[in-house]
């Protein structure tokens, strides 16, 4: 006679799911207390308030506020790279239409990375706390800027090898690309406004148009021979 098989130990049972709903709800509470009070300002009965538990869940959750404002920048550095490497993938790979593509990504890139609320948000932190607090932002110093510089840079340099674009510091051109991109947005929507489409198209494009103005020297493939015999006596 078999015997009945053993019971397996429950995973994501109800304490389980309770405690991570508890976790994501003062996260939430303490970035909206943070971003509206700053570090200095924010207290834990506040966030533990605006959460709905006691000061002792946040404190069994996270034993500082230090603690807990790490982990709110580091939770809001993870959905922005998530949405960041998901923009990043429709970088376009062909120089066909190289400025409407270009221009396109762009306007992707900050509607959905930088004027998006993870993006205000963490850029008003940084504002407002980072001289202050420099240590507390070590995780977006290192998780932040330098990844998309970095991948923007060999997304470019592949670009490079199928489309007209003469450039020789790759690092150099993703940050001036990245710093024209922005250069024209609104001054409103870096500190709350909403940019229309049609100011975020009018942005990109005009940063397209000067980056490659800039970068879109490099002749296509046989044009030089063409021309140097063009110039050769008869």
């Amino acid at each position: 006679m078999k015997k009945p098989n053993a019971p397996q130990p429950k995973t994501g049972g109800p304490t389980q799911k309770g405690q991570c709903a508890k976790r994501v709800s003062i996260l939430d509470a303490a970035a909206d207390v943070f971003c509206r009070e700053g570090f200095a300002g924010a207290s834990i009965d506040e966030i533990a308030m605006e959460a709905c538990v006691s000061r002792q869940t946040v404190y069994n959750h996270y034993r500082e506020k230090e603690t807990l404002f790490m982990a709110v920048v580091q939770d809001i550095m993870d959905r922005a790279n998530a949405a960041l490497f998901s923009i990043l993938a429709t970088f376009p790979d062909n120089g066909d239409n190289l400025e409407d593509d270009l221009t396109a990504f762009a306007v992707r890139l900050n509607k959905n990375c930088v004027c998006n609320h993870d993006g205000k948000f963490i850029r008003k932190l940084v504002q407002t706390e980072g001289e202050r607090y420099p240590h507390l932002f070590e995780i977006w110093r290192q998780q932040g800027p330098g990844k998309i510089g970095t991948a923007l840079s060999a997304l470019l340099a592949r670009l490079s090898h199928v489309a007209r674009l003469d450039i020789d510091d790759f690092d150099l051109a993703a940050k001036q690309f990245l710093a024209l991109v922005n250069a024209d947005l609104p001054m409103n929507s870096f500190f709350g406004g909403v940019p229309t489409d049609e100011e975020l198209e009018k942005a990109a494009r005009a940063a397209v148009r000067t980056f490659l103005r800039a970068y879109g020297g490099k002749p296509a493939k046989g044009a030089g021979q063409v021309e140097e015999l063009r110039e050769e006596p008869v």
